[in-house]
C-alpha cells in the first residue's frame, strides 16, 4: 500500500476549547480526504492538541477507510445516486465529457481526489462538511458498473448495457426470453 501515491486534501481544521482551572486548553480536529485519482478515495477525522498531529491522524484514518468506486471511461460515474448521512443529503449524477466537476465545497474535493473529471452534484441538506463528506461517500458506495450488475444477475454485460440505453421494448422482450 505504501507504493501508491495518494493526494491529500485537508477539508476542515476545527479549533475546540476546553475550559480548565487555569484558562482554556485548545485542541484541533481535522477532516482529510485522500485519493489516488484512479478510483480510490477515503476520508478520515483526527483530533490532537496540535494541527499537524491532527492532520497526520486524519490521514492515517483515511488510508484505513479507502473505498474503490467504479468509473465510466475513467472520467465519470456510471449512474445517478443519492446519499445521505444525518441531515446531509447529496445527489450525484454522471455528466458528458467536458462538463467538469460541478459540486460545492467538500464534495468537489472528494471528486477531485477520486479522479472524476465530469460530474454534477448537489448538496440538498446540511452544509456541515463532515456530514456532506459522509453523505457523498454513501452515494459513491452505491455506484455499480454494468459488469457488477451483469455478474449479480447472471447475464452478459451487453444485455445490461442494451437495456440501460433504452433499447426498444420488442428487443428487450426477446433478450429476456
Amino acid at each position: 500500500m505504501s507504493d501508491i501515491q495518494y493526494e491529500e486534501r485537508t477539508i476542515r481544521v476545527n479549533r475546540v476549547a476546553k475550559v480548565v482551572k487555569g484558562g482554556r486548553r485548545f485542541g484541533f480536529a481535522a477532516l482529510v480526504i485522500i485519493g489516488d485519482q484512479r478510483g480510490r478515495v477515503g476520508f478520515g477525522h483526527g483530533k490532537a492538541r496540535e494541527v499537524p498531529e491532527a492532520i497526520r491522524k486524519a490521514t492515517e484514518a483515511a488510508k484505513r477507510a479507502l473505498i474503490r468506486v467504479p468509473l465510466k471511461d475513467g472520467r465519470t460515474l456510471h449512474h445517478e445516486t443519492r446519499g445521505h448521512h444525518g441531515a446531509g443529503k447529496v445527489l450525484v449524477r454522471p455528466a458528458p465529457a467536458g462538463t467538469g466537476i460541478i459540486a460545492g465545497g467538500p464534495m468537489r474535493a472528494v471528486f477531485e481526489s477520486l479522479g472524476v473529471g465530469d460530474v454534477v452534484a448537489k448538496s440538498l441538506g446540511t452544509s456541515n462538511p463532515y456530514n456532506m463528506v459522509r453523505a457523498t461517500f454513501d452515494a459513491l458506495k452505491l455506484q455499480q458498473s454494468p459488469r457488477m450488475v451483469a455478474q449479480r444477475r447472471g447475464r452478459s454485460v451487453s444485455e445490461i448495457i442494451a437495456r440501460r440505453e433504452g433499447a426498444p421494448k420488442a428487443e428487450q422482450a426477446a433478450a429476456g426470453s
